[in-house]
């Protein structure tokens, strides 16, 4: 049975037993805690919490989920993988244990022709929790199943949380004998490679406290209602459905597996080694078309950083199985067709998806070849002062600058017979992140913690949204937080978090910034509103300080926002969208949206594409963004279902999360968008626009940023002004300055190329002199010396060379040079063949001189190159490179 197939059946299942079917969420985590999806409960964690009511009280669904914490696993065994569909059936207040068993055991076991899946009832091996006499009783007095066959675990393996305080329960999870070629017997609490587990049935019941790992926690009650919360591993059924050794060998990554052998040449199963490639690869790839597909790109934080080491960990493996050229479009291609029966989305964005992995295998072969060099020096570089671990900053350079993931530096260090400094690495890693997550978490909800804003949610409910057709109006104070605390009133000069039943303050999401403005209560405290957050879905938190008076819970309020900066950024918004839908036209649908925000007056816009958008593309895009605008096209917005929204055509942005109904924002027939913000009535009212340009923000995703209205007018302003000044300076009119100033720019050149010259004439003058003053140690010719600061590498080998060549051949001889730069020290040295005949070798000496110096280098055996820190440090260099020729000769 084919994993669609699978899918299908489970899907069709629920839905007959009175299930609504819930669409796969992306794998963009709709939570502040996690990157990605890891789990298949995790877009029903809210619900589960209480934050939102639930679409209906049974759903189902199969859940694409990525886990990345065993990554460096992938590949060595047969059971790690970093993607995988999660099929799960949910209960909230409804079916509880014994609706929960009866529909796991149908569907297990009916036939398939009658819809099940057809597996032996007398492999099937129950797990129940320690304690859970009920679970027992069900599946062994109602389902049939023999006592033998069930078996209680502890809290470690049959009982479930999320991790931190919140819904928990026992669970009960039902295994597959797979056969005594497995292993003994004796069942899962024996065995778990031979009774593999396929289903795990979750009761959520009671709620838990603070604590540590899986089982150091306390209960502290029931919940309110009791839940459901199931999950079949669809590779893990379908490894058994398709009687195969493993989820490698399955219809959804066999045939990946199976083209990259076709692009090696490599044969799965003939060496361990290249069998880990395979199966690396084969993981790897598919789970970057899988997170390409959702929208995410690589880059060198967060979700992004997943994807650029798994995609960049696959190419190096195809390389090290004999791959030349590019493969990544054909492997993905394989992905496309056995997943698209699945996600039917990823065929329709194909394009995208092959622009986006072409261009981060380029940039990495580009990354490889640099990152290799730098890689080897500093591997030379340790090896030579004894040591046998890589510094954790060479690590860092290596990710920060050349994208090589960690797992990469290691593998290409072990090679080379080192080691790395891991915890330097990840420090210095841990460091970058803290910042960032910091920023963005302050930013999000303060300091605040969570379950204040939800506790809101649950006495008060969410915040009525009224911006879109009014700037001011009544409300009341439902909710305030001071210093992150819920509080029942605040004074003068507090900084507060307001929340209000109803608003006009747009909160910032989706690209567009936060309004501010004012809140006046009715007995005259005012609050100056800066920000506006919904930390937790719908609720609006007013982020401000008290400017007058007292505030209090319940008090009636007056909120009114700053109308002016609303309507620029409204502004920005509607421009961000034609925007959009103009680079759509000149590029075509791979310039998807990839991220934007809508500032007062200006705003950005990221979009895909693999190269920089020419110049002339850009001056296009910008001229019909303006002629839309001068044809008065009136803007829009109306409410409808998803289905209805896609079958118009609108656009919607990746990675975003949507209901059931959604805000289509139309402008005239121009473009047509899901989108929550505000905007402008007529095209009109956006005056002008003003592209600054577009550059590159990470592999794949280009930024175009821009003005709009009133500051694009200043900007042409300020330009024309230039224009006039530069006119007046080269005495030409407007049309003649770039000739004028590429001629100016011609002299210029020329007459520095005459300084350069002249320059490196003086320093090669110095050859002779040089050359006259060797001194003999040991028999060897030591030149030593030192040229002008900022001498150019290239003129400092020129003279080392030259110098070398005056001294004749027969008598050893050894040239060391050195020079400052830049307020650095450089040195090129270089050796004869005589010299080197005696064991001296320029490498050798100008590690010497580079560590005394305060840094490092490397070179051939007869000229080579180094530099460090410290310019005070030229004398010891010179005084240790004459100890070491007196050594060694």
């Amino acid at each position: 049975m084919e994993s669609a197939e699978i899918r299908r059946r489970w899907l069709s299942f629920f839905e007959e037993r009175g299930h609504t079917v819930v669409p796969s969420a992306s794998l963009i985590a709709d939570d502040p805690t996690l990157l990605l999806v890891p789990a298949g409960m995790v877009p029903f964690k809210p619900y589960f919490l209480g934050e939102v009511k639930p679409p209906a009280p049974r759903v189902t669904s199969v859940q694409k989920c990525v886990r990345t914490p065993d990554i460096e696993e992938v590949g060595k065994t047969t059971r790690h993988g970093t993607f995988f569909q999660m099929c799960g059936n949910f209960s909230f207040g409804d079916y509880f244990k014994e609706g929960a068993i009866k529909l796991a055991w149908e569907l297990l076991t009916n036939p398939q022709d009658k819809g099940g899946y057809g597996l032996d009832p007398e492999r099937l091996w129950i797990t129940v929790y320690l304690d859970d006499d009920e679970a027992e009783q069900i599946w062994r007095d109602v389902i049939g199943v023999p006592a033998e066959r069930i078996q209680r675990l502890g809290k470690k393996d049959n009982f479930w949380s999320m991790g931190v305080p919140g819904p928990c329960g026992p669970c009960s999870e039902i295994n597959y004998d797979r056969g005594p070629e497995f292993g003994e017997e004796g069942g899962p609490a024996v065995n778990d490679e031979r009774y593999v587990e396929i289903w795990n049935l979750v009761f959520m019941q009671y709620e838990r406290g603070a604590g540590e790992g899986k089982e150091d926690f306390p209960i502290l009650g029931d919940l309110p209602s009791k839940n459901i919360d199931t999950g079949l591993g669809l590779e893990r059924l379908a490894m058994i459905l398709q009687g195969v050794q493993n989820m490698y060998e399955t219809d959804t990554l066999r045939v990946v597996m199976d083209r990259a052998t076709e692009l090696t040449g490599v044969r799965y199963g003939a060496d361990h080694g290249s069998d880990v490639s395979l199966r690396v690869v084969a993981d790897h790839i598919r789970t970057s078309t899988m997170l390409i597909g959702d929208g995410v790109t690589p880059g060198n934080e967060g979700r992004g950083y997943v994807l650029r080491r798994i995609m960049r960990r696959a190419i190096r493996n195809m390389r090290l199985m004999g791959a030349t050229g590019p493969v990544v479009k054909d492997l993905v291609d394989v992905v496309i067709e056995t997943m698209g029966q699945q996600y039917p989305e990823l065929i329709t964005d194909r394009k995208r998806i092959e622009t986006v992995a072409a261009a981060e295998e380029a940039a990495f072969l580009k990354a490889l070849k640099g990152g290799t060099n730098i890689l080897d020096t500093a591997v030379t570089e340790t090896k030579a002062a004894g040591g046998t671990v890589l510094s954790g900053d060479k690590a860092f350079l290596l990710h920060d600058t050349w994208g090589f993931p960690i797992d990469l530096t290691l593998e290409m260090a072990a090679e080379q017979g080192l080691s790395v400094d891991e915890d330097g690495f990840r420090r210095l890693m841990k460091e970058q992140r803290d910042r960032a997550k910091a920023d963005a978490k302050a930013k999000k909800s303060g300091h605040a913690d969570l379950s204040a804003y939800r506790h809101v949610a649950d006495t008060s409910g969410t915040t009525e949204f009224t911006g879109y057709t009014s700037t001011e109006g009544e409300s009341t104070v439902v909710g305030l937080l001071v210093d992150g605390v819920s509080s029942p009133a605040a004074s003068e000069g507090d900084e507060v978090e307001i929340v209000l039943d109803r608003t006009p303050f747009y909160a910032e999401g989706g690209g567009q910034l936060a309004d501010q403005g004012r809140i006046k209560l009715d007995t005259g405290a005012v609050i100056d509103v800066r920000d506006v957050q919904q930390p937790v879905p719908g609720v609006s938190v007013h982020k401000g300080v008290v400017q007058v008076g007292e505030v209090t819970v319940g008090a009636s309020a007056y909120a009114a926002i700053d109308v002016r900066r609303r309507r620029a950024i409204a502004r920005a918004h509607s421009a961000t969208h034609l925007t959009h839908q103009a680079l759509r036209d000149a590029l075509g649908p791979t310039a998807a949206q990839a991220g934007s925000e809508n500032s007062p007056g200006r705003f950005r816009f990221d979009f895909g594409s693999p190269n920089a958008v020419p110049g002339t593309v850009l001056t296009d895009v910008e001229q019909k963004i303006n002629e839309v605008l001068a044809r008065e096209l009136d803007v829009h917005a109306e409410v409808m279902s998803i289905d209805e929204a896609k079958k118009q055509g609108a656009i919607a942005e990746f990675g975003e999360k949507y209901g059931e109904r959604v805000r289509v924002v139309t402008i005239g027939d121009f473009s047509k968008e899901l989108c929550g913000g505000t905007h402008v009535h007529n095209t009109a009212q956006l005056g002008l626009v003003k592209l600054l340009g577009e550059s590159s923000i990470g592999s794949g995703v280009r930024r175009v940023e821009a003005l709009v209205g009133v500051d694009a007018y200043n900007f042409l302003a300020k330009e024309h002004t230039v224009v006039a000044q530069l006119q007046e300076l080269v005495k030409g009119r407007s049309e003649e300055l770039p000739e004028k100033i590429a001629a100016m720019l011609g002299k210029l050149k020329d007459a520095e190329k005459e300084i350069e010259k002249f320059r490196a004439e003086k320093v090669l003058g110095a050859a002779a002199g040089l050359a006259q003053g060797a001194k003999d140690v040991r028999g060897v010719a030591l030149v030593t010396g030192t040229v002008p600061d900022g001498t150019s590498a290239d003129d400092l080998r020129k003279l080392v060379l030259d110098v070398r060549g005056r001294i004749p051949g027969d008598r050893p001889a050894v040239v060391a040079v050195f020079t400052t730069a830049n307020g650095r020290p450089l040195t090129v040295i270089a050796t004869n063949e005589a010299a080197r005949e005696r064991g001296l070798k320029a490498g050798d000496l100008v590690r010497t001189a580079a560590k005394t110096l305060g840094g490092g280098g490397g070179g051939k055996p007869d000229v080579a190159q180094g530099g460090g820190q410290n310019p005070d440090a030229i004398g010891a260099a010179v005084a240790a490179v004459e100890r070491l020729v007196a050594e060694t000769a």
